[in-house]
């Protein structure tokens, strides 16, 4: 598969997810350690990404994606079926609108739109997209400390928990299948961040937090296997 490597960059980053957040400024960091990034939008709308396209140009691709929508995973296969791609990070996901609603309490419909977010989309993207990424290459997926079953002494936050929990045992699976394989798979556990969806009560920043989720993603290249890490590469417990 040819390769688009412009600038002798470091590698090339799919990143699903990076108009704002976590995701933009996983996008900004990632420029930072010399890396081309590609990342998707959901919508024709301008973004931060487009700004940061703008400020580092031949560093910053943008790509149309709304992962909950199958045929457009599809589409977007076709538009990069040239490339090879060092690491593919699934960032997007969400959240129900009261998280202090227990499962009994929630909709069937919020229930469906947080699993097909959190749960489904992120595993359709990695089987349809997962040919692009190198055969020693990194997929990577944003989960939460708060999929962890063992973890799980407080409660609370049930639909979402169990979104992420539901993520973690489909890539358990995945893994399982690809067993034979040399791709390091990463579920990573970022901790409460100020983020629109984590909100202002999240003791840590964006700007303190990015660079070690960055940093720690970079360290498990070679390194193949599923494996489910905080963001200083700590074990977090199924």
């Amino acid at each position: 598969m040819p390769s688009h490597n412009p600038n002798n960059a470091a590698g090339t980053l799919l990143l699903i997810g990076a108009s704002r957040g976590l995701g933009h400024a996983m996008a900004a960091c990632f420029i930072e350690h010399g890396w081309i990034v590609i990342g998707t939008v959901r919508g024709p709308d301008r973004t931060l990404l487009h700004d940061l396209a703008e400020n580092h140009p031949g560093r910053v691709e943008i790509e149309q994606l709304d992962m909950t929508e199958l045929d457009q995973i599809g589409s977007l296969r076709q538009r990069l079926a040239a490339r090879s791609i060092d690491m593919l990070f699934v960032n997007a996901g969400t959240a129900n609108a009261n998280q202090e609603e227990t499962i009994a309490e929630v909709s069937t419909e919020e229930f469906v739109r947080v699993m097909v977010t959190n749960a489904l989309s992120p595993m359709r993207v990695i089987e349809g997209l997962q040919d692009l990424v190198s055969p020693t290459g990194v997929i990577g997926i944003m989960s939460s400390g708060q999929g962890s079953i063992s973890n799980n002494n407080k409660g609370g936050h049930e639909v979402y928990r169990g979104s992420k929990a539901a993520l973690n045992q489909y890539m358990r699976s995945y893994a399982a299948r690809h067993a034979n394989e040399q791709r390091a798979l990463v579920l990573v556990a970022p901790g409460w961040i100020r983020t629109e969806l984590g909100g202002s009560n999240a003791p840590f920043s964006m700007e303190e937090t990015v660079p070690q989720i960055v940093t720690m993603l970079l360290a498990q290249q070679g390194k193949a296997g599923l494996q489910y890490l905080d963001r200083n590469g700590q074990t977090v417990s199924w």
